[in-house]
């Protein structure tokens, strides 16, 4: 019976997936351009839906062929053929099935979007910012090996070094699906430079990352912003300190949530262009409004979840790093190695990947698949 559902489910699927490569060829569709988007993401989706379908298909069709084949053949060597094949067969079935039931599951719409990071050193003080620092460090190196493109838009160090704040852009297929894991408190152990006596300090940094909000997702009154330029500050050679390329932009914007006009005032500085740190500052200006819009969203799914798993919420301690024992702890899934140095020079793709499956899992708890 559960075959049978979940291919009853797949068949349903066949129209929807016509339909759709209809529409995406429509000129009034095309003009649309938040539907196109949308349609062509739903017919990519479906198409590999399709092909796993076609796939699934066949591996139940050997294992019929091959069992028809050892009933009634009486050639040993057609017979040894057909056991191969149908152990094959029966190997990928059950691999094909989870593959079908976790795309069958309603994917996060953000997943695919790059993701706009935010860490602050929180409480710590100097340790907090320099830890803040190599939370930094450790996404860049990640980011690297990812092929990912990295854009800084705003900073403020920290007087030891690291940062109190840094904002960054992380551009790439699948980005925000794979960062968003990283939202919340993360805690430092760690004996600071400054500590005479070699006791052990705990401090913390938040990091936020939030899916970047495409122009057409957010409505903006672009008349109604605010600018000012200004001159940068900090390294860059004599061309920062001399022109004001540095924007900063103040926006009123009505929380559809609460009802209540709030200015949001953003600031820009990381490149030497004034028009490319204006852009810059839109886009963060976008992402902002798309995240406080959306976490009604967010607070929903959270709320329906029995962990915490990838809900965005900033005040959740997620990770322990303790340098003495070089131990890193993600208290999710309570995920626990020792290898420290790696992860901080951006080896973190294991534990992404745990905190992958525990999601998936949950999802087709939920699901009932």
């Amino acid at each position: 019976m559960a075959t049978l559902s979940l291919i009853d489910r797949l068949d349903i699927l066949e129209p929807r997936f016509e339909e759709v490569s209809t529409l995406i060829t429509d000129p009034a569709v095309i003009a649309d351009q938040q539907r196109y988007v949308r349609l062509t993401k739903e017919y990519h989706d479906l198409e590999r839906i399709l092909e796993a379908k076609r796939e699934y298909v066949s591996a139940l069709a050997a294992v019929e062929e091959s069992r028809q084949i050892l009933a009634d053949e009486e050639d040993e060597e057609m017979r040894q053929l057909a056991r191969q094949e149908l152990d094959e067969a029966q190997a990928r079935i059950p691999e094909l099935e989870e593959r079908i039931k976790l795309m069958l599951v309603p994917a996060d719409p953000d997943d695919a979007k790059n993701a706009v990071v935010e860490i602050r050193g929180g409480t710590g003080g100097d340790e907090a910012a320099l830890f803040a620092g190599d939370l930094f460090r450790m996404y860049q190196k990640f980011a690297e090996s990812k092929g990912w493109e990295l854009a800084v838009s705003s900073y403020s160090e920290g007087a030891a070094g690291g940062y109190k704040e840094i904002v960054f852009t992380l551009t790439g297929a699948g980005v925000y699906g794979v960062m968003k894991y990283e939202s919340g408190v993360h805690r430092v152990q760690r004996v600071p430079a400054t500590e005479t006596q070699g006791r052990v300090h705990t401090s913390a940094a938040t990091v936020a990352v939030l899916p970047e909000a495409q122009e057409f997702e957010v409505e903006i009154h672009e008349g109604e912003i605010r600018w000012d330029t200004f001159r940068s500050g900090g390294a860059g050679g004599q061309n920062v300190n001399k022109v004001e390329s540095g924007v900063r932009l103040r926006y009123n914007w009505k929380n559809p949530n609460t009802g209540q006009v709030e200015e949001i005032l953003i600031e820009c500085t990381e490149t030497r262009d004034q028009p490319k740190n204006k852009e810059r500052a839109l886009s963060r200006l976008r992402t902002f409004i798309y995240d406080r819009e959306h976490q009604k969203y967010l607070d929903d799914i959270a709320s329906r979840r029995k962990t915490m798993v990838s809900t965005g919420d900033r005040s959740a301690k997620i990770r322990t790093y303790n340098f003495p024992q070089g131990r890193i702890t993600d208290h999710r899934i309570n995920y626990t190695i020792y290898n420290l140095q790696g992860f901080m020079n951006g080896d973190i793709q294991d534990c992404i990947d745990k905190l992958t499956v525990a999601e998936n899992t949950e999802k087709l708890k939920s699901a009932e698949l």
